[in-house]
C-alpha cells in the first residue's frame, strides 16, 4: 500500500528551501500547498521546487488538509488564515497537526495581539512544534508547546563555499563589507549606514555593497544565488544589522549560513535569530553587537577591520561550526515528529 504523503502548508519556496524541501520529500514523503505572497529572501523565490507541489488560495487549505489524502499536515506561521485553516482541516480529518514555528516572540502590532490567543492555542494543541532553534522552542515552550522537535536551518553548503566565479565587486578595497536584505526597519540597514559613517570608511580603501537595496550608493539591487555568493565569499565581513519592531523579529537570517560557508565573518546583532539560536558565537565564529547601537556596530567594524588575523580566526571557526547544520538535519528534525504511515 503506497504511505499517504505528509501535506507541507507553505507561503513559497526560496531558492535555499528547495534542498531542504527535497531532503524532507526522500525521508518523509511531502506534497507543498503554496499559497503565494511576499518573497522574505534576497533572491526570491523559485518555480520549480524538486517535489510535488500545487499552488492553492488560502481559503482553500482547510478543505484540502481534510481531505483525508494526507496522513499529517505541517503549516507555518505565515499567511492570515493559511495556519488556523490547516489546523482545522487537519483535525476534521483525525491526522497529526505540526506547527512549523519561526517565532520567538510575538509580534507587537494590534492585529498580531489579537491573533497571540489563537496562537497559543496552536501552541498547546499542536501534536508538536518543530522549531527553528532553541530560542524559537524555549518560546514555544513557554506558550504551552507540549513536544518540539529542532530543524535546524541550513542551506546548500557545497553551493556557497564554491569558488566564486563572478566578477570581483570590491575593486582593490582593503576592506570590503557586505548587507543582504531589504532596506525595512526591521533590516536595520539605517543603523549600518550610521555605523559604516562613524568608521569613517570610504571608497577606494572600503568598499560597502548592498545586496537587495535598490536607489541608494553601494546598492545593487536583489541578485541571482551565484551573485549573492560571490559579494560574500569575496567581502572580508557580512554585516546582519536587524533590529525588532512591532510587526517583526529576525526568525534566523538564512545569510548567516551562506556567509559562513563562504568563510567569511558575520557581524549579527542580538535581534539575529542565528545569533539568539546558537549559530553565531560571539568571539568565536563572529561577533554579537546589540541592536540599534551603531556606536557599538562601528566598533565591531573597526576591530574586524583592524585585526586581519582575527577575520581569519573567526572564518576558520564559522565554516567549522556551520558544517552540521545541513538539509539532511533539518529533515531529521521534522522526520523525528512524523507520524511512519
Amino acid at each position: 500500500m503506497t504511505r499517504r504523503p505528509v501535506l507541507f502548508v507553505t507561503n513559497l519556496v526560496a531558492p535555499d528551501r528547495v534542498g531542504a524541501f527535497q531532503a524532507l520529500h526522500a525521508r518523509s514523503g511531502i506534497e507543498l500547498a503554496l499559497f503565494g505572497g511576499r518573497s522574505h529572501h534576497a533572491t526570491g523565490a523559485v518555480l520549480d521546487h524538486g517535489v510535488p507541489a500545487r499552488e492553492v488560495e488560502q481559503s482553500d487549505v482547510m478543505r484540502l488538509a481534510a481531505s483525508g489524502h494526507y496522513r499529517a499536515v505541517v503549516c507555518g506561521t505565515a499567511g492570515r488564515i493559511a495556519l488556523p485553516a490547516a489546523w482545522a482541516g487537519a483535525r476534521r480529518a483525525g491526522v497529526p497537526f505540526l506547527l512549523w514555528s519561526a517565532l520567538w516572540a510575538h509580534p507587537r502590532s494590534a492585529a498580531h495581539v489579537a491573533g497571540a490567543v489563537l496562537l497559543r492555542t496552536l501552541y498547546r494543541d499542536a501534536d508538536a512544534v518543530v522549531a527553528y532553534g532553541p530560542h524559537v522552542a524555549s518560546f514555544a515552550r513557554r506558550n504551552g508547546a507540549r513536544r518540539i522537535a529542532i530543524a535546524p536551518q541550513a542551506v546548500d553548503g557545497a553551493f556557497w563555499s564554491a569558488h566564486p566565479d563572478g566578477p570581483a565587486w570590491r575593486r582593490g578595497a582593503e576592506f570590503a563589507v557586505v548587507f543582504v536584505g531589504r532596506d525595512e526597519p526591521g533590516k536595520g540597514l539605517d543603523v549600518l549606514l550610521d555605523a559604516w559613517s562613524r568608521v569613517r570608511l570610504a571608497p577606494p580603501s572600503a568598499a560597502l555593497a548592498l545586496v537587495g537595496v535598490d536607489g541608494m550608493p553601494g546598492g545593487v539591487g536583489p541578485q541571482p544565488p551565484a551573485s549573492v555568493r560571490n559579494f560574500l565569499s569575496t567581502a572580508d565581513v557580512v554585516v546582519v544589522p536587524s533590529r525588532r519592531t512591532s510587526t517583526f523579529r529576525e526568525p534566523w537570517g538564512l545569510v548567516v549560513n551562506e556567509a559562513m560557508h563562504a568563510g567569511t565573518p558575520v557581524i549579527a546583532t542580538d535581534q539575529v535569530g542565528a545569533a539568539a539560536g546558537g549559530l553565531v558565537r560571539n568571539g568565536r565564529n563572529g561577533l554579537v553587537v546589540p541592536s540599534e547601537d551603531p556606536g557599538a556596530l562601528a566598533a565591531a567594524l573597526r576591530l574586524l577591520r583592524d585585526d586581519p588575523d582575527l577575520r581569519a580566526r573567526l572564518a576558520a571557526a564559522a565554516q567549522q561550526d556551520v558544517a552540521p547544520y545541513t538539509f539532511r538535519a533539518w529533515a531529521e528534525g521534522f522526520a523525528e515528529v512524523l507520524p511512519l504511515a
